[in-house]
């Protein structure tokens, strides 16, 4: 701020003497450019402090940008991890699956064949059961004795 004000100052001391006519006297002169020689050096030190401050804020934000790609580069390998856990999961769904519809086929095969023998159980015997009857009957009944020799059922 002090800068400021002198160079206001300058300026309209400057002007205040240009407006009225006046002609400086060589001390006057001499303390005018002593005074703008002071500002200008001022300045060219504020000019480089300012320069250094952006020159820091310059590698701050490199900083701040390098971080950030880092957190991006984290970030996008997070999300790989991800999508591999889920490449993972799906895959042992699928597993799960195939494991599931093969034991569901596996169980009604089973129960098919099972009940395909004890059906080819269970009418063998009752053709024993009938032939048994039979036999017994035509012992009694000769006509019917005469009918099972004929197809090779009694003996």
């Amino acid at each position: 701020m002090g800068i400021l004000r002198q160079i206001i100052f300058l300026i309209s001391f400057l002007l205040t003497f240009w407006a009225s006519g006046w002609a400086f006297t060589p001390a006057e002169e001499r303390q005018i450019l002593k005074d703008i020689a002071e500002i200008k050096a001022t300045l060219r030190i504020f000019m480089e402090q300012t320069n250094k401050r952006f020159e820091d804020m310059n590698k701050r934000f490199e900083d701040m940008n390098k971080r950030f790609e880092e957190m991006l580069t984290y970030m996008n390998k997070r999300f790989e991890e991800m999508d591999h856990r889920f490449d993972q999961l799906i895959t042992f769904l699928w597993i799960m699956t195939g494991i599931f519809v093969t034991m569901v086929a596996a169980v009604i095969g089973f129960a098919l064949w099972d009940r395909r023998t004890i059906v080819s159980r269970a009418r063998d015997e009752a053709l024993e059961k009938v032939l048994i009857v039979l036999r017994d009957y035509a012992r009694e009944e000769p006509r019917l004795a005469e009918i099972l020799k004929r197809y090779g059922l009694a003996s």
